[in-house]
């Protein structure tokens, strides 16, 4: 019960992976935040996440919505534990399109959705956090964000930068008291296939063999929980082919150590002074 008491927020928490990890944070004892588009989707979520759950709908790539949405769930669960303990940026949506059809619009809002949106809500959050000393971020990657995967150029893009940002943030805030997981999940039996934009923008409809093959989205969640709670960083949340594909891209312990102190021996000072 690492979370009991503690106010998580998970974003996308609509269906899918959001829905179940939202869902399995409520067991561990958490205070939720529920937000994604689909208001009345949440509000089916939290029936499941106890008496007190805080629907917060907004669209991810509207970056002002985000940033007041940031200040209502701050003041919400200042309330009752102080603040914001978890956030989980878990919004995104995919692409099945291969790049020489693909229109650059498409680019534009996978980008938008799945690099751009997490950035400005940790952003908006990240200051209260620090201010406190205390607080977990998530970002919910994929494994297509450590191998580029074909007909997800726009998508391995994103995904790809997303953990570079997770990565170099950790650097920065782990002398804070906050702490920064990336969640690289392989193939996980979602709507994210039949949710994809294809080469023109439009959504596909349908979805694939190994998507439908794919894991149980609330024991993938439960992994992913866990894996947060023992403060794992780097989280690959795959079985067979993918997990092998993660565990080659897995950035090693010693080095995220190793940039970690050498920010705090005064790296950023330095660069600012121009040594």
């Amino acid at each position: 019960m690492a979370f009991q008491g503690e106010v998580a927020w998970v974003t996308g928490a609509s269906s899918g992976l959001g829905a179940a990890m939202a869902r399995e944070l409520a067991k561990d004892g958490a205070k939720l935040i529920l937000s994604g588009r689909n208001r009345d989707a949440l509000d089916e979520v939290a029936q499941d996440c106890g008496d007190d759950v805080l629907v917060l709908p907004f669209e991810a790539a509207d970056y002002a919505a985000a940033e007041a949405a940031a200040a209502t769930a701050w003041d919400w669960a200042a309330a009752r534990s102080g603040g914001i303990d978890l956030l989980i940026n878990n919004a995104g949506i995919s692409q099945r399109s291969v790049a020489l059809e693909t229109a650059f619009p498409v680019y534009e809002r996978i980008v938008a959705v799945d690099l751009l949106a997490p950035i400005a809500l940790t952003q908006a959050v990240l200051p209260h956090m620090a201010a406190r000393g205390k607080g977990r971020l998530g970002f919910v990657s994929s494994i297509a964000g450590k191998v580029g995967s074909p007909m997800r150029t726009a998508y391995s893009a994103a995904k790809f930068g997303l953990i570079g940002y997770a990565d170099a943030l950790r650097v920065e805030v782990t002398g804070l008291g906050l702490s920064v997981h990336t969640i690289s999940p392989g193939s996980v039996r979602t709507n994210v296939s039949r949710n994809a934009l294809t080469a023109d923008g439009s959504v596909r409809g349908i979805s694939d063999k190994a998507i439908d093959n794919g894991l149980e989205p609330q024991a993938i969640a439960r992994e992913i929980i866990d894996a947060i709670a023992s403060g794992q960083r780097d989280i690959i949340a795959a079985v067979g082919f993918e997990k092998e594909i993660g565990e080659l891209r897995r950035t090693p312990e010693a080095l995220m150590d190793r940039m970690a102190d050498l920010f705090q021996a005064g790296y950023a000072a330095k660069m600012k002074e121009g040594a």
